[in-house]
């Protein structure tokens, strides 16, 4: 029997994750070889992500899987959160430290971006959702912040680019991670020339697109030296936008499914062969991501377990520490549909507070305000799993494609109370499993780059077989139908 070993690393905006893919005929095995925070820090009165720490724990990676007998890996690939990036300085190579996402530097800048280019016009080129967090209000605002001009950069590289930069030398964006920038073209899946020059934005700074599955560069000497590999591997570049990775993932080969890739944000879409854009789709908030084989990954990010990752920091940093099964049992014991809020509204995006965010929303909307942690975590629960019952109804509307079962991939899927919960709204079957399937699609990516892997369709099969999944039908739909038609707002 053939064994191939691939090295996976999953960097997520709370935590990294280092996985050794160990592949058979008919099966893979997953070993978790190292996981680690990634904390933002603070630079004048700025949110920065802390990048030479991140490649740190990358390299410390690569040693921990010689050390624990693999030094026989064939590949790496690293894969993150979409649309932050590094800025390499052309005069010496150095990197400014990557803002994230959450800092606000990006506050008015989508306005200002408008005087120059519609929304409109922007969603019709690219496909994507519009939202602050964006990359190209991002390098927006490099531009504004430096009277004007963006000069001195050689290459903006995301972040998955950027660590693969250190890793390598080479400079390349891969394709799945680009199109979360804003600034590439739905079309011709290169740099958007048009946006680029109206915006007054050089468009050189931006680097060559590659596929997923291109391997961009071997480990520099050094660097095996330090991890003490025997053997020079290829560097991936697989789906680097972890999304891309964990849809790759979904154990579904036939029938009308959806996924939701549960974290964080999420992310909860289909998979289409072309990019769907009209104006329902841009109004309705639905964005056109790349994915891994030529798919497009027709999605809407919805801010997810954020809210209750946030408000269990709050707690903990009073005293009160529980874990996410403490919390979903006080949930249960707490009255149902009390309040909701909509996951995405931009109070939530981050707030000094978010329990006082949340009780905020609920007074806004003339509801009763959670008084009980429970009260809280159920609050949030239902309100992702109404939200995902409206992005299911959305999707049937603009590509009138039923939805008959709805895949949920990732960390979230760990969570039975919501699960259920979700099966209960959308009225459709849900499948859980793989939990960590960011870092199985990366390693299917790497698999099909070394030919080990004939298809996508082949590795999903492969993935399907070698994980446990729970599965959920729905047992209150008409409740939560009644419900979904009283809810005083939006989502």
């Amino acid at each position: 029997m053939s064994v191939s070993k691939f090295l996976a690393v999953d960097l997520g905006a709370e935590s990294g994750r280092a996985f050794v893919g160990v592949l058979n005929d008919r099966n893979i095995h997953l070993e978790e070889i190292h996981r680690f925070p990634n904390i933002p820090i603070v630079v004048s009165g700025h949110l920065h992500w802390d990048a030479v720490a991140l490649f740190k724990e990358i390299k410390k990676s690569l040693r921990l899987a010689v050390q624990k007998g693999h030094e026989d890996i064939e590949s790496l690939g690293i894969d993150t959160w979409g649309v932050d990036f590094g800025l390499v300085k052309r005069e010496d190579g150095a990197v400014d430290s990557p803002f994230t996402y959450r800092d606000s530097r990006t506050n008015g800048m989508m306005e200002k971006v408008f005087e120059r280019i519609s929304g409109e016009e922007i969603y019709a080129r690219t496909g994507i959702q519009l939202m602050q967090i964006n990359s190209l209000y991002q390098l927006y605002s490099v531009k504004q912040q430096s009277g004007g001009r963006v000069d001195g950069f050689d290459k903006l590289l995301f972040m998955p680019d950027l660590m693969n930069y250190f890793l390598t030398g080479n400079k390349f964006s891969e394709y799945t991670i680009a199109s979360t920038s804003q600034m590439l073209s739905a079309s011709s899946k290169e740099w958007d020339k048009e946006i680029f020059s109206k915006l007054d934005l050089p468009i050189d700074i931006m680097a060559q697109v590659v596929q997923p599955g291109t391997v961009i560069g071997t480990p520099l000497p050094s660097i095996m030296k330090e991890s003490g590999m025997k053997r020079r591997i290829n560097v991936v570049a697989v789906g680097s936008h972890d999304t891309a990775s964990a849809i790759a993932a979904v154990p579904a080969i036939e029938g009308h499914w959806a996924y939701l890739s549960s974290g964080t944000w999420s992310l909860i879409g289909i998979e289409a062969e072309q990019p769907i854009i009209n104006e329902l789709s841009r109004s309705s908030n639905f964005t056109n991501e790349g994915g891994v084989g030529g798919k497009i990954t027709f999605l809407q990010n919805i801010m997810g377990l954020w809210l209750l990752q946030e408000v269990r920091r709050s707690w903990e940093k009073k005293g009160d520490q529980y874990s996410y099964d403490e919390l979903a049992a006080m949930a249960r014991d707490t009255k149902e549909f009390k309040c909701l809020v909509n996951p995405s509204d931009n109070s939530f995006l981050n707030p000094p507070n978010m329990q006082v965010a949340i009780v905020d929303f609920c007074k806004k909307t003339n509801q009763p305000c959670p008084e009980t942690k429970g009260e809280i975590v159920r609050c949030i629960f239902e309100s992702l799993a109404f939200s995902y019952r409206s992005a299911l109804k959305k999707i049937r509307q603009i590509t009138s494609r039923p939805v008959e079962k709805l895949h949920i991939v990732g960390g979230g899927c760990q969570n039975e109370m919501l699960n259920q919960f979700t099966a209960d709204s959308t009225d459709i079957p849900v499948v859980a499993g793989p939990v960590e399937a960011t870092a199985l699609g990366n390693i299917l990516v790497q698999a099909m780059s070394s030919g080990k892997v004939n298809s996508l369709e082949e590795g999903r099969k492969i993935g399907g077989k070698s994980f446990p999944l729970k599965k959920y039908f729905p047992q209150q739909s008409e409740k939560w139908g009644e419900v979904y038609e009283r809810i005083p707002f939006s989502f």
